[in-house]
């Protein structure tokens, strides 16, 4: 016997169903928007104001929304694979605040190379007989960005009548370096019990520039094993995409299939731990 449905009515079903996921759609995706909206605006707006990038934080959530949207068609355009799909579109989500850290990475790195110069700069002005805040000012006219920027920022707390420690540790927050550390410890202690702050500045200049060199040297002999890990880590993926223009109808199963997509995963994880050892093994800490 034929226990068909009537098309009337798998019709209807199907509209109620299309309309209740497009109410759920608005409802919680809309709220999940917002709320998504709010951290990443109030996180943006923090990290950029402290690496002295000033852009609207809404413009970054738009340009997340879009990148997130994109990434995902270009990679089912091009490879016809939903998994890659939904990779692309988690990068795209994660992608601002992947370059948030790698910009603030890159400008502590700055930072630290150029602390040295400006140490021999205040001790030059305290020596010449300037004072403290001379020196500092003069560090925020002359020195490069960013290490004036972050001392025109501790003079303008200065002027608006912060005290000393205070300014200093809001340096120290907007600046986590252990050299940096050293350097308001030694301002601090100088201006508490009156030591011969241009001496200690020029030895802490001297301390900091030979670590730098010692740790170029180390990032020079490491160079090769970092090359190493990285061309060994990519070369199972740039196997299968060589493979699978070769042979594309035997390389479809670890697309199109569950046990292909769980061998993805497993050669991916497998991969990406090796490397992290590798790196591990080859940052060495001075």
């Amino acid at each position: 016997m034929n226990h068909a449905i009537p098309t009337p009515l798998l019709v209807g079903a199907i509209f109620i169903t299309v309309l209740l996921s497009l109410w759920l759609f608005l409802s919680f995706g809309t709220r999940w928007l917002s709320r998504r909206q709010q951290r990443l605006a109030s996180a943006a707006q923090n990290d950029l104001a402290a690496m002295f990038i000033f852009t609207d934080a809404e413009r970054i959530f738009v340009l997340n929304l879009a990148l997130a949207a994109v990434a995902p068609v270009i990679a089912w355009l091009l490879t016809g694979n939903l998994l890659l799909a939904g990779l692309a579109a988690a990068l795209g989500l994660a992608a601002p605040q992947l370059l948030l850290r790698f910009i603030g990475r890159r400008r502590l790195r700055r930072f630290e190379q150029q602390l040295p110069d400006a140490l021999l700069m205040m001790a030059g002005s305290l020596r010449a007989g300037a004072s403290l805040g001379m020196a500092l000012d003069a560090v925020a006219a002359e020195a490069p960005a960013p290490v004036s920027q972050e001392f025109e920022l501790l003079q303008r707390e200065l002027r608006l009548g912060a005290e000393f420690a205070v300014a200093l540790g809001a340096l120290e927050r907007r600046v986590p370096l252990p050299d940096l550390t050293l350097v308001t410890a030694a301002m601090a202690l100088s201006r508490e019990v009156g030591a011969n702050l241009a001496e200690t500045l020029e030895s802490l200049a001297k301390t900091l520039r030979a670590r730098l060199q010692m740790e170029g040297k180390i990032r020079s002999l490491t160079a090769q094993g970092k090359m190493q890990g990285l061309v060994m880590s990519a070369l199972p993926l740039l196997l299968i995409v060589v493979l699978n223009v070769m042979e594309p109808e035997a390389m479809a199963p670890l697309f199109h299939a569950w046990y292909g997509w769980v061998t993805m995963a497993v050669i991916v994880c497998t991969v990406g731990v090796g490397y992290h050892f590798i790196r591990k093994i080859t940052a060495i800490d001075v």
